[in-house]
C-alpha cells in the first residue's frame, strides 16, 4: 500500500512538472509572439471554390519531368509548392478558392508525386525547377507561396534568381536544421530508421541560407509562421530581418500545416491579403 502511494505521489509530481513545463512553454512563446505581427488566420470572405482544373499536365524539364495542375484561367501566375512528403493534393483547396483571382500552377516538386525520381534533390535543385518552369511556361513575374519545403524552396529561389518573382509567401520556412526544436528532428530520425530516405536526410542536413543570401531578396516576400511551429521563432524573424521591406505574420494558436496544408480556407486568406496589399 505504501509502495502504491509512493508510486501515485511520484507520478503526481512528474504530471505537475510537465503541466509547469508546458504552461511557461507557452507564456513564453505567446509574449514572444506578440512582438512579430500575432494574427489569426481567418475562414471568413471565401468565394466560391472553383473545384474542377482546368486540367493536369506534365513539362520536361532539363533534369526532371514536373507534373502539375492548373486552377482558374485568369489574373497573374501563382504557384503553389507543397511541403516534404506532400502532392498537389496539399494545397488542392487553397488553389481552389484562389483561382478566382489568379491562374493558380500547383506544382510537384521532384521527387514527389507524379513528378521524376532522381537520385539528387536539394532546395538549390527544387529552386532550379521552378525556374526552368517559368521558362517552359512563359510565367512573367510569377507569384510564389510555399509550405515548409516548399518556403523554403520559396526564399532559395527568391535569392537565386532576384528577378524572376512578382513576390513570394513563405510558411513554415528554416534556414538551418540547427533552428529545429528538438521533438522534430529526433522524430524524423526514428522514423527513419531503416529507410535512409533522401527527403528525410534532406530535412535534417539541409537548408543552409544565410544572412547575405536574404539580403540578395528584392521582391516583396511575406514571413508567415505557425505559432506552435516546429522552429524556434527566432529563426523566423532572421528570415524576416534580413530580408528587406519584407513583411512578417505569426498565425496565433496554429502549428506548423494547420493553417496552409490542413486548411485551405486561411491559406487563402493570407496568399490573397499579401498580393492584394502589394498590388495597391
Amino acid at each position: 500500500m505504501k509502495k502504491t502511494k509512493k508510486l501515485l505521489l511520484g507520478a503526481g509530481a512528474i504530471a505537475l512538472t510537465a503541466a509547469i513545463c508546458a504552461g511557461s512553454y507557452f507564456a513564453v512563446v505567446r509574449i514572444q509572439s506578440k512582438n512579430f505581427n500575432l494574427t489569426s488566420a481567418s475562414e471568413d470572405n471565401l468565394p466560391s471554390p472553383v473545384l474542377s482544373p482546368e486540367g493536369e499536365f506534365d513539362v520536361q524539364l532539363s533534369e526532371v519531368k514536373m507534373h502539375y495542375a492548373v486552377y482558374g484561367k485568369e489574373g497573374r501566375p501563382l504557384i503553389l509548392v507543397h511541403g516534404n512528403g506532400g502532392s498537389l493534393k496539399s494545397l488542392t483547396e487553397t488553389a481552389q478558392y484562389l483561382a478566382n483571382h489568379y491562374i493558380v500552377y500547383v506544382i510537384e516538386s521532384r521527387c514527389h508525386g507524379q513528378s521524376s525520381n532522381p537520385d539528387k534533390i536539394d532546395y538549390d535543385l527544387m529552386a532550379k525547377d521552378i525556374k526552368e518552369f517559368c521558362d517552359a511556361l512563359n510565367l512573367e513575374k510569377p507569384y510564389l507561396a510555399g509550405h515548409s519545403d516548399g518556403g523554403i524552396t520559396a526564399i532559395t529561389v527568391a535569392y537565386t534568381y532576384p528577378d524572376l518573382l512578382g513576390g513570394f509567401i513563405s510558411f513554415g520556412a528554416n534556414t538551418s536544421p540547427e533552428t529545429f526544436k528538438p521533438y522534430f528532428p529526433l522524430g524524423v530520425r526514428i522514423l527513419d530508421i531503416g529507410k535512409n530516405d533522401k527527403l528525410n536526410k534532406m530535412m535534417l542536413t539541409e537548408p543552409n541560407i544565410t544572412a547575405e543570401d536574404l539580403q540578395k531578396i528584392t521582391c516583396p516576400a511575406y514571413i508567415v509562421a505557425g505559432e506552435y511551429d516546429i522552429m524556434w521563432l527566432s529563426d523566423t524573424v532572421f528570415i524576416y530581418e534580413n530580408i528587406k521591406d519584407s513583411e512578417i505574420a505569426v498565425m496565433k494558436g496554429e502549428n506548423h500545416s494547420s493553417y496552409v496544408s490542413q486548411n485551405g480556407k486561411k491559406a487563402y486568406n493570407i496568399i490573397h491579403g499579401f498580393i492584394r496589399g502589394i498590388e495597391n
